[in-house]
């Protein structure tokens, strides 16, 4: 019992830092990920980032349960509730942070890059209910037989294809992220792993 409690807490703490950094990454204007940029840019028609999150999630779990020919993941619900709330509950309490120097633009987005990588390191150790993006990329893998690297691809430009559409926060950031999120997560994950050994 002591095992599933920890892992729960790491998988609620890991979504919440993950929910933070997405929110530095657009408080920082330099570009958010592809996937929250479409948040983002669908939040300037109507409804709130957070809003955004949760409807496109429960869109692409849709989407992974028709291209694997299963049943709806629904424990997904549970990610995407924590991050779309964690993410407009962030922005709330950071509406006059307001970064004006590039300087400070840019530190701002390291750290949000740095918080998303480590939240995402965490919530995954915990090996629960994975986000319907990752689960999107394995749908894909599987329906086409397509590498992961190609799947996750796919996804980021269908992503980033309608971010543009809905004139998300598409920038250097954007970039960035993608390049860079899976090195950070791969220095994160062996000591975010130790970590969680000392409580099985």
């Amino acid at each position: 019992m002591r095992i599933d409690r920890s892992r729960f807490l790491a998988y609620i703490i890991g979504l919440i830092i993950l929910s933070f950094g997405v929110t530095l990454t657009i408080k920082s204007k330099m570009g958010t990920g592809a996937w929250d940029a479409l948040n983002v840019g669908l939040s300037k028609i109507m409804f709130t980032v957070g809003t955004w999150v949760i409807i496109v999630g429960i869109i692409l779990i849709i989407i992974n349960a028709i291209l694997l020919k299963k049943r709806p993941d629904f424990y997904a619900l549970i990610t995407v509730f924590i991050v779309g709330f964690g993410i407009d509950t962030w922005l709330i309490l950071l509406t006059r942070f307001d970064p004006q120097a590039l300087f400070f633009k840019f530190t701002v987005f390291s750290f949000g890059l740095i918080f998303l990588s480590l939240g995402i390191s965490i919530y995954l150790q915990a090996k629960f209910a994975p986000v319907p993006i990752d689960n999107l990329m394995i749908a894909i893998h599987s329906r086409f037989g397509v590498r992961m690297g190609i799947a996750k691809t796919i996804g980021e430009i269908i992503a980033l294809v309608f971010a543009f559409i809905f004139n998300g926060p598409i920038g250097i950031g954007t970039i960035l992220v993608t390049v860079l999120i899976g090195p950070i997560i791969h220095l994160f994950h062996p000591r975010i792993e130790k970590v969680m050994a000392r409580f099985r």
